[in-house]
């Protein structure tokens, strides 16, 4: 399965199947997020935060692969990512992109 940010297969020709998203919603565990706010005093990266946005990212992007998969499609294009606070200590992550048959 090809993932491109691009909104065409370079080369190829394309038929659009349709709108294909995946998403999902993290959170770390207390003591963690407790440590997470002792680390904004002193600065720094949230290596916990990070951790957890990279799992939802890959998350995320499988599930939109399983949803492009069961179109019969061979990319995804026009790949983005978004994510939205849904409680202190909680993200969503959706990636969503157009699947494409690629025609050649």
């Amino acid at each position: 399965m090809k993932l491109l940010t691009i909104d065409y297969v370079p080369g190829k020709e394309i038929e659009a199947l349709g709108l294909v998203r995946g998403t999902t919603v993290q959170t770390k565990n207390v003591g963690k997020d407790f440590m997470a706010g002792m680390k904004t005093l002193v600065g720094g990266e949230l290596t916990g935060y990070t951790e957890m946005l990279t799992e939802a990212r890959q998350i995320a992007t499988k599930r939109m692969v399983d949803e492009a998969e069961s179109l019969g499609a061979d990319a995804v294009i026009g790949i983005m990512y978004g994510s939205s606070a849904i409680m202190q200590g909680a993200a969503e992550v959706i990636a969503y992109g157009t699947a494409v048959k690629i025609l050649d």
